[in-house]
């Protein structure tokens, strides 16, 4: 694996062998939460051990201490920050909610531009740009090839006047925000926004899973403390890696391919010909295109499911389900209402079908679910301090057998006896809404309002 620049990228594209509609990833995920909702820093360091113990799944470069990407998506430390932007800046955070943040990354020689190009951006969708900080790394601990294309990394802080008044609003403002920050690539400025959220970060870089937590010094202070941490370990395929390929995306994280997805973006393409908003109005045309140009097949997933939630105003195991449903129609066991659910998402969108794995989080919700077929198969610990342990990986964490409270293997039923010989529950999507506190699973009957 030898990881190129951006034109060296578009060079193979033109001259080689390498298509870019084919980006493909194969990758080790997983993730902690506390059910309750209770903040903590172990939660962050058990994310470690689980990120470090799956580096098997992903892959290595040339000089041996390149990786294909690693991550880390948690909820926003706001403590923390509050704390590290008084004592840089000098400047009082708003409360918790009434901000987004999120890590850029941008190029040393368009920083100024690029900079003041985001604010500009800010301003025209009624956002205001009140810190920007810089994020203490260590690039001694990162390979030589991933030192190459190395990007300037700031954390930025948007509010608006309105927050307290009309939060929605300003949850819709901050992702059109994002969205047009797709825009400045056409002014040859680079910004790549890792995510932007009032509830969720996220961490990762070109990294193997050895060297995330030892890159950002924000993941090793003691004073960072999340109720949740989504890991990922990339192994790319038929791609060049790169920084901003690495996973988790801005809500999901994502091991397998999706074998349909030509068909599935030229769909979406020409649905935005007809789409229409309540909530966005006009604005809603500068949402578009809602996939984006050079993604992998999980960027264009988490494209789609960050415009389910912000623009359709679906709740994201609504999302989730609509975009990667189970094989529903013959399923005798499956309750009525579900089935209901699945034959109206069935009309409003095709599903998403391919080997997958799919781990999910937008702070209030995390969640993982399966293609229809099982094939990327993961496991869950539910132990006794209401703590939820899963990834696609068997032993990542010791935990004691008398702190399990259920396991669960996240499988098709028709696989049960094949991946388990011993008598466990079996599920195709488990969902935590960690602000109601409630577990679903494939058990539990869904009820959604059919509008």
């Amino acid at each position: 694996m030898v990881i190129l620049s951006k034109e060296q990228q578009q060079e193979a594209a033109e001259t080689g062998l390498w298509l870019p509609q084919l980006e493909r990833d194969a990758c080790g995920v997983g993730f902690i939460c506390s059910i309750e909702g209770t903040k903590s820093h172990k939660i962050l360091a058990e994310s470690r051990t689980m990120l470090e113990r799956m580096a098997h799944r992903g892959a290595c470069g040339c000089d041996n201490d390149s990786g294909d990407g690693a991550g880390v998506l948690a909820a926003i430390p706001d403590a923390f920050y509050r704390a590290a932007v008084k004592e840089t800046d000098g400047i009082d955070l708003p409360p918790f909610g009434q901000y987004a943040t999120g890590i850029l990354f941008l190029e040393e020689d368009s920083y100024k531009q690029a900079k003041e190009a985001f604010q500009d951006l800010a301003r025209s969708c009624n956002l205001r740009v009140f810190a920007w900080r810089k994020l203490g790394t260590n690039r001694e601990c990162i390979g030589e090839e991933a030192k190459k294309t190395e990007p300037l990394i700031r954390q930025v802080f948007v509010t608006a006047d309105y927050v307290e008044s009309d939060p929605a609003k300003f949850e819709r403002s901050v992702y059109l925000l994002r969205k047009q920050t797709v825009q400045m690539l056409k002014q040859s400025l680079e910004c790549y926004v890792c995510s932007l959220s009032t509830s969720t970060i996220v961490y990762k870089g070109q990294f193997n899973t050895h060297q995330l937590f030892k890159y950002y010094d924000d993941l090793t202070n003691p004073n960072f403390e999340t109720h949740l941490a989504l890991v990922h370990s990339r192994f790319s395929t038929n791609t060049f890696p790169s920084w901003n390929r690495a996973q988790p995306n801005r809500i999901l994280a994502h091991n397998g391919e999706i074998n349909t997805l030509r068909g599935n973006i030229n769909l979406m393409r020409a649905r935005e010909g007809v789409m229409k908003s309540k909530f966005y109005r006009d604005d809603l045309q500068k949402l578009f295109p809602i996939v984006e140009e050079g993604l992998t097949d999980s960027g264009c997933l988490d494209n789609v499911m960050e415009f389910l939630v912000h623009a359709g105003n679906r709740t994201l195991p609504e999302a989730a389900m609509t975009m990667v449903p189970e094989a529903w129609e013959k399923d005798e066991d499956m309750t009525s209402e579900k089935k209901h659910f699945y034959r109206w998402a069935a009309m409003s969108m095709e599903p998403w079908d391919g080997p997958a794995l799919l781990a999910f989080s937008d702070g209030r919700y995390i969640g993982a679910i399966l293609d229809r077929n099982g094939l990327r198969p993961a496991r869950y610990y539910l132990t006794d301090d209401n703590h939820l342990y899963l990834s696609s990986e068997v032993g990542v964490n010791d935990i004691p057998d008398e702190r399990i409270v259920k396991k669960v293997c996240t499988v098709e039923k028709h696989r049960q006896n094949y991946l388990s010989p011993k008598k466990h529950d079996y599920t195709k999507c488990i969902s935590l809404d960690l602000l109601m506190e409630f577990f679903y699973t494939h058990t539990h009957t869904l009820t959604y309002t059919l509008w």
